[in-house]
């Protein structure tokens, strides 16, 4: 027999079959499991749904970055505040999602985040001030920081045995959304009279859109399980190896009744306990300082060295572009491996000669660099795949995700802030350039260390 869900469906008799394969629990009594037959399909919808929106609200501004400054009379250093508030606001709110998920359900809390986005970005083209700029851009990046946290923990809950493709999917989605916005940008805002204020407005519209289909996921009954606190008596699912072998004790013990083989399942997890857990939180903030400097600084330079503005914002699109099948490629591998580090490494090298690329030749070769720093930014969803490979049990995974994302996130805090004020003191691009590259030597070590054979449930 095979590992796969649908084994429990053959000739057996009926009463040796496993209640807990064909139910769902939530409070006292079952319900029939709606799951099977709509609720997966819906849950894929909403992913990739989300998912595109995880991005544009950074890189359609990051396309328009010099019309924006001049616009709301930014100097170098305010626009590198500018460019640092993504990762600060994921940071702050990010570690506010465990909590928000355990009262009202990780669904609720997503489909908040979507509306938030919407709210942020329909908001911020009236904005006549850098204050009111900001704001609005916070409650943009306020739900696009819960959601990124909640991801995770939506795959492993609905696809627990397929967490790499799944993983895969949302960050190719995430990766097209990231790209399209800073390829469309430009000349949309061209075709739609020239104003960046209609520019970054009109991608609320895609914002709304993907409101809709958590509306229903809220209403379903299944979702209300709290994220890692299973109600007494539910499976709580955990990814099968990277061989398939069967999942271990502790991933099919039940909430509520923990097995012999799982004696500390009822104790809390304390996740700063764990050295793969802080490896990973790292990882995750060194990948997220290039990235967020990728996205708020690369146009700008491309357009210093000569690029035309068009042409510098498909620049952007195409180092974020190869995320899209990357981001499908890159999880499925890593989930085949023990053992991450070589993926990080290759990734790291394809930084460091991205950035020393555009060190001496930003024009020149310039769309070799791009696609260089587009491989190399696709740490990213191999750090989304590494937090579900480091923890077995749903609790694990979404306090490691919490963890993760927000100590990643104040981590990369100062990076695109830093780049602007060398930028801006320095009066050129050399010295941010050569700060970029050194933060790949940091990220390759402890991108390895994270990706180390464990879980955060032993070390813990």
């Amino acid at each position: 027999m095979h590992d796969e869900p649908q084994t429990l469906e053959t000739t057996a008799p009926p009463a040796r079959t496993p209640v807990t394969a064909t139910v769902a629990t939530t409070g006292d009594s079952p319900v029939p499991d709606r799951p099977s037959v709509w609720i997966p399909r819906l849950v894929v919808v909403a992913l990739v749904l989300a998912a595109l929106n995880l991005r544009p609200a950074i890189t359609s501004l990051g396309a328009l970055l010099e019309e924006v400054r001049d616009g709301l009379h930014m100097s170098g250093s305010v626009a590198g505040v500018l460019t640092s508030v993504p990762p600060l606001c994921f940071a702050v709110f990010g570690i506010t999602a465990p909590r928000l998920a355990r009262r009202f359900g990780p669904s609720a809390v997503v489909c908040a985040g979507m509306a938030a986005i919407f709210a942020g970005l329909a908001i911020r083209p009236f904005a006549s001030g850098t204050v009111g700029f900001l704001a609005a851009s916070a409650l943009a990046l306020m739900g696009i920081a819960v959601s990124n946290v909640l991801m995770p923990v939506i795959v492993k809950r609905y696809f627990p045995d397929r967490v790499g493709s799944m993983t895969g999917l949302y960050s190719m989605a995430l990766a097209l959304g990231t790209s399209l916005a800073a390829a469309a940008t430009v000349p949309m805002t061209e075709a739609l009279g020239g104003s960046w204020r209609t520019g970054i407005g009109v991608w609320a519209v895609l914002a709304a859109l993907a409101v809709l289909p958590w509306i229903p996921l809220v209403r379903d009954r299944v979702t209300q399980a709290t994220a890692g606190r299973a109600p007494a008596g539910a499976p709580i699912a955990s990814a099968p190896s990277e061989r398939g072998s069967a999942p271990s004790p502790t991933a099919t013990a039940t909430a509520g009744a923990p097995s012999a083989a799982s004696p500390g399942a009822a104790a809390p997890l304390r996740i700063t306990r764990s050295r793969t857990a802080w490896a990973l939180a790292a990882f995750f903030g060194l990948q997220a300082t290039g990235a967020y400097i990728t996205m708020g600084w690369m146009p700008q330079i491309f357009r210093d060295a000569g690029v035309p503005a068009g042409t510098a914002g498909v620049l952007l699109a195409v180092t974020m572009v190869m995320g899209v099948p990357l981001a499908f490629v890159i999880p499925g591998l890593a989930t085949r491996l023990r053992n991450q580090g070589p993926i990080v490494v290759a990734l790291g090298l394809c930084g460091l000669v991205g950035y020393s690329g555009l060190y001496v030749a930003p024009a020149g070769g310039a769309w070799v660099w791009a696609l260089l720093l587009g491989v190399s930014n696709c740490a990213f969803p191999l750090a989304l795949t590494m937090i579900g490979l480091r923890s077995r049990t749903g609790a694990g995974v979404v306090r490691l995700s919490a963890f993760a994302q927000s100590v990643g996130y104040l981590i990369s805090i100062p990076g695109p802030l830093l780049v602007g004020v060398l930028y801006q003191h320095s009066g050129g691009w050399g010295l941010p350039i050569a700060l970029m590259a050194g933060l790949m030597i940091p990220q390759m070590i402890v991108g390895s260390l994270a990706g180390r054979a464990r879980t955060v449930e032993d070390e813990c």
